[in-house]
């Protein structure tokens, strides 16, 4: 067995609104407030995890947004890969990590809660045992998911200033809507 050390080299990395499914190679993410969701089939010996920097896509929020970004849509992404990689449902295995309280507040609620929340939430009703997690607390988090063992590995990290900040820039982003180029398609 390779050490967390070894495997952290070998990662492929996923960033906000990004999945990655693997059998051999590990998967890594770095998270604040936002979330990553880690799903393995012990048969198949397939993982993967994703990473999601808000709960939901509202309607009313801005349409420019990239929904994968949002729980609702990264979970069903990551679940429908897995499942067109011949994972089955019934098999599948979870572990969440992040939320951290990194960000004060984008909407007066905690995001750090409301996406660990949604992500408790969505694996009891999808029937995905929740085996371990790493919610909540003022932390950063290094995860890295090795999809041959299924063993995920989270490292806590001290939220620093430019963590929070990069997250704060990163989240004003998402709420404008990126300005219309002058462009003509012929």
């Amino acid at each position: 067995m390779n050490s967390p050390r070894d495997l952290e080299r070998l990662a492929r990395n996923v960033n906000p609104g990004g999945w990655a499914i693997e059998n051999q190679r590990p998967i890594a993410t770095l998270l604040g407030s936002c979330v990553a969701v880690c799903l393995w089939d012990p048969q198949l010996r397939i993982g993967g995890l994703n990473h999601f920097m808000l709960p939901k896509f509202e309607k009313t929020a801005n349409k420019d947004l990239d929904v994968l970004l949002c729980g609702n849509f990264c979970m069903e992404a990551l679940l429908n890969g897995m499942l067109a990689r011949g994972a089955q449902k019934k098999r599948l295995q979870g572990k969440a990590f992040g939320g951290g309280n990194v960000v004060s507040s984008l909407t007066g609620v905690s995001i750090g809660q409301r996406n660990a929340e949604f992500a408790r939430e969505w694996l009891a009703r999808e029937g995905v045992p929740l085996l371990a997690s790493d919610l909540m607390g003022p932390w950063s988090r290094k995860v890295l998911l090795d999809p041959q063992t299924g063993d995920a590995f989270c490292k806590r990290g001290h939220t620093n200033q430019s963590i929070a900040e990069a997250e704060k820039a990163y989240a004003s982003t998402l709420l404008v809507a990126p300005k219309k180029a002058d462009i003509e398609l012929f």
